[in-house]
C-alpha cells in the first residue's frame, strides 16, 4: 500500500527519529543543490539497481521524496511491485518542503 504524507508529517517523523527509510529519488545534481538532512540519495534512474542494497529490509516503512511528488510515487510502486508493504510518497516532495520553509542542507 502506497500512503501519502505531508512535508508537515514528514517533518515531525524526523523529528521524532522515527524508524524509517528516508529516500531522496531525485538526481545527483538536484541533491548537490538541496536536500532534506537524513534523506538517503537513491535517484529513480538507479533504483532497479540499487534499491535491495538501499532498502534491504522489507518490514521498515520506506518515506520517499522528490522534487515535486510525482517520481516519488514512480519510486513507490515500483517498490511495491517488489514486495515493499509500508510506502510513503511525501506530497509536493522537497518544493513544498521549501515552501513551508523548513530546513535544507
Amino acid at each position: 500500500m502506497i500512503k501519502e504524507i505531508t512535508v508537515q508529517e514528514l517533518k515531525s517523523k524526523i523529528d521524532n527519529k522515527d524508524n524509517m527509510y528516508f529516500v531522496d529519488c531525485r538526481e545527483q545534481e538536484e541533491w548537490d543543490e538541496a536536500h532534506i538532512k537524513g534523506a538517503t540519495l537513491l535517484p529513480l534512474s538507479e533504483l532497479q539497481v540499487k534499491y535491495e542494497a538501499v532498502l534491504p529490509n522489507k518490514n521498515i516503512p520506506v518515506v520517499i521524496q522528490c522534487r515535486s511528488g510525482k517520481r516519488s510515487m514512480n519510486a513507490c510502486m515500483f517498490l511495491l511491485s517488489k514486495g515493499y508493504s509500508d510506502l510513503v510518497n511525501v506530497e509536493g516532495g522537497i518544493l513544498a518542503w521549501n515552501e513551508a520553509g523548513y530546513p535544507v542542507e
